[in-house]
């Protein structure tokens, strides 16, 4: 190649960074070792987060599957195009044709794109990966314990869960045994997307389906932690997550790689020791609290971001798609969006002020149950109910317990930087904040409504319907 087509075939390899994306289901803020795990070995994120930077103050937009999803790919908050909670195999609906995902974006930016793993999108044939922006999926179309072998399934409740590839299933019924090679093949898959699209930059998203309960580890990982199944998941997520550097590594491709490394929610602690752990932050998934939004993030891009550095920077995922974009130079959705571009936020040495006025976090049926400052330090938790163990301790073996549902009266406000547990409401200090923060949630409301006040929606799309 003469030299002048070399430097530009350089210069724009630079300009369109390959990503890969790792996003673990149901991980909890302390499960891996650069976010406090003891008992639970992950030399591979270790060795991530020596290259690269943990985010300590990087949230979901809702803790639980498919809004989180929604999020993560669009840049929107989930309500804000019709994705409610998780989808499950009876759904009807799904992401809309209209919407633009990650895939799409990179795909119209040259990248090869695949989609690894859990998808929770819709299952039907309109919602599917390759029908938004993948070239290629392999995975499950949502939870595997959406599954007739759960034991907490009642009889009838769930069909066979498939396993796709591309558009087709080829396996209709997934077995116990194929659920304890998921992670395995799964990593096979992105390896082999890696090695293919070693001309061209790519977009790989692996949406792990663990440790989402039932827990399944692979023949090569069954007891090797000495610490139970869960450990025995996260180190499987750990050689995987090695897998994926070494392949980097032996293609060329880790210096123009992009790798962020993070969790759908928090930990689903009724499931005990087949749950995971949010440390010190308060209750877990499917709870505005922030053991259930606020998750580990570890991003690698060699000499973007500082090695070995932690940052507090506040971040949520709807910002994923609009820095992505400043990232590849590609073109962000003409419609509506909630993201912004956090690249300059994500990749400083010194403190950036972040460009959100507020974060919003909704569940259940479109209720706004919480909303934070900008800049992550203020939380208002909103009047609502949620679910808890109370102080009980979780399940045994794959068996929950039971939540109790308690109820917030008053709104109360919470100084995250003084306070990581949201033990101490300091409501009562500081009435200018809550005046700041409530207006916010006003705001909010008359975008993207509010069931809890009855609040209509004005700036919201309609997910799409299945023919």
């Amino acid at each position: 190649m003469p030299f002048g087509l070399l430097l530009a075939a350089l210069v724009l390899s630079s300009e369109r960074p390959s990503v890969v994306l790792i996003y673990c289901d149901d991980l909890g803020y302390a499960d891996i070792g650069p976010f406090g795990a003891k008992s639970i070995r992950t030399p591979n994120l270790d060795r991530l987060a020596r290259e690269g930077r943990s985010f300590t103050n990087f949230h979901v937009a809702q803790a639980v599957c498919s809004a989180s999803r929604a999020a993560l790919l669009t840049g929107c908050y989930p309500n804000r195009i019709g994705i409610h909670g998780a989808l499950g195999p009876n759904a009807k609906h799904g992401i809309a044709a209209g919407e633009t995902t990650m895939a799409e974006m990179l795909r119209d930016r040259g990248y090869a794109t695949a989609c690894v793993g859990k998808w929770h999108l819709g299952h039907l044939p309109p919602f599917l990966p390759t029908n938004h922006g993948f070239d290629r999926y392999f995975g499950l179309p949502y939870s595997n314990d959406m599954w007739p072998n759960h034991p907490e399934a009642r009889p009838g409740s769930y069909p066979p869960l498939p396993l796709f590839a591309n558009s087709k299933i080829i396996d209709p019924a997934v077995s116990p045994e194929t659920q304890s090679t998921l992670t395995g093949r799964y990593t096979t898959e992105a390896t082999q997307f890696i090695e293919q699209s070693k001309d061209r930059p790519f977009f790989l998203y692996l949406a792990h389906s663990m440790p989402h309960v039932p827990l399944f580890a692979g023949k090569g990982f069954q007891g090797k932690s000495k610490n139970g199944t869960f450990a025995d998941v996260i180190e499987e997520i750990d050689a995987s997550t090695g897998a994926i550097i070494s392949t980097l590594d032996r293609t060329g491709r880790t210096a123009d790689t992009i790798v962020i490394f993070t969790s759908d929610n928090g930990p689903w602690l009724s499931y005990g020791n087949h749950a995971g752990s949010a440390g010190l932050l308060r209750e877990g998934k499917g709870t505005v609290w922030e053991g259930g939004v606020r998750v580990p993030c570890i991003m690698r891009w060699p000499g973007k971001i500082t090695p070995g550095t932690r940052s507090n920077a506040m971040a949520m995922t709807i910002d994923m798609l609009p820095t992505l974009a400043q990232w590849t130079g590609s073109k962000v959705p003409q419609h509506t969006i909630d993201g912004q571009d956090l690249s300059a936020v994500l990749t400083s040495d010194k403190e950036t002020n972040n460009p959100h006025d507020g974060y919003a976090y909704y569940y259940e049926n479109n209720q706004l149950q919480a909303v934070a400052s900008g800049d992550g330090r203020w939380k208002l938790i909103l009047p609502h109910s949620y679910r808890t163990l109370g102080g009980q301790p979780g399940g045994n073996d794959g068996t929950p317990a039971k939540y109790v549902q308690r109820r917030i009266k008053q709104p109360e406000l919470y100084d995250l930087n003084a306070d990581l547990g949201e033990t101490m409401n300091v409501a009562e200090r500081h009435p200018d904040i809550i005046t700041r923060l409530l207006a916010f949630a006003d705001r909010t409301r008359n975008d993207l409504g509010d069931s809890l006040t009855q609040k209509k929606a004005t700036g919201t799309r309609a997910a799409g319907q299945a023919p």
